[in-house]
């Protein structure tokens, strides 16, 4: 039997597929009730996730998403999530997703 390592896994409030949380962004509330992106996911209360990228920063606006999963009233302003992933999006963007091990093919060695 083969023991995998456990990888926490979240979903993203925009396009709502499951990934790594290493592979997502933490959006959080500030004390003043403001939008900030959790870069190293320790601020305190309730957060949300999403991929670093502005289809699903959008896809989540269009569906009043940010709200709902931080549980407030009203819409937050998402500007500075998107001029975060602006920047920094496209270092740890979706795409980058840990190739698997092998090609599934074995050689006449087993291996």
């Amino acid at each position: 039997m083969v023991n995998t390592p456990h990888v926490p896994e979240r979903t993203c409030i925009g396009c709502r597929s499951k990934a790594p949380r290493a592979q997502l962004l933490r959006l959080a509330l500030t004390d003043s009730g403001e939008l900030t992106v959790d870069v190293r996911a320790l601020m305190p209360g309730r957060g949300a996730w999403i991929h670093p990228d502005l289809d699903c920063v959008a896809l989540a606006e269009r569906r009043r998403a940010f709200g709902r999963a931080l549980r407030m009233s009203g819409p937050p302003d998402v500007a500075p999530v998107r001029d975060w992933v602006n920047l920094h999006g496209t270092a740890r963007s979706r795409a980058r997703t840990p190739s698997p091990v092998g090609d599934g093919t074995t050689d006449s060695k087993g291996g």
